[in-house]
């Protein structure tokens, strides 16, 4: 929490830097069990949806409640977060195709 929310330090008490390392546990168990199992549609969904959460919860603390600068330390999760989204959308395509063609064998 000390390199990440700088702009407003006083804000932030030791609660939540805790439960800020259990949602990054939490999103990092998460995105290895769908890395094990990119074809798990419902699995690669919700991994997608941790990167759109990370992505807000620090652009809003940057423009919104003004908690943390733009320093490397924020820019970092969102540079992360965005090139995984891009990535996730562009995989996404493919697990749709894939499924697709399965479906098509089967009949």
């Amino acid at each position: 929490s000390e390199k990440l929310y700088t702009a407003s330090p006083g804000l932030v008490n030791g609660l939540q830097a805790r439960t800020f390392g259990v949602w990054t546990l939490l999103s990092s168990v998460i995105r290895c069990l769908c890395a094990i199992d990119i074809r798990n549609r419902t699995l690669y969904h919700i991994t997608l949806f941790t990167f759109f959460l990370a992505l807000a919860h620090f652009l809003s603390e940057v423009f919104i409640y003004h908690t943390a600068a733009l320093t490397i330390g924020v820019m970092a999760p969102l540079m992360v977060a965005s090139f995984s989204i891009l990535g996730m959308l562009i995989g996404l395509q493919y697990l749709e195709v894939e499924a697709q063609s399965q479906k098509r064998k089967k009949n």
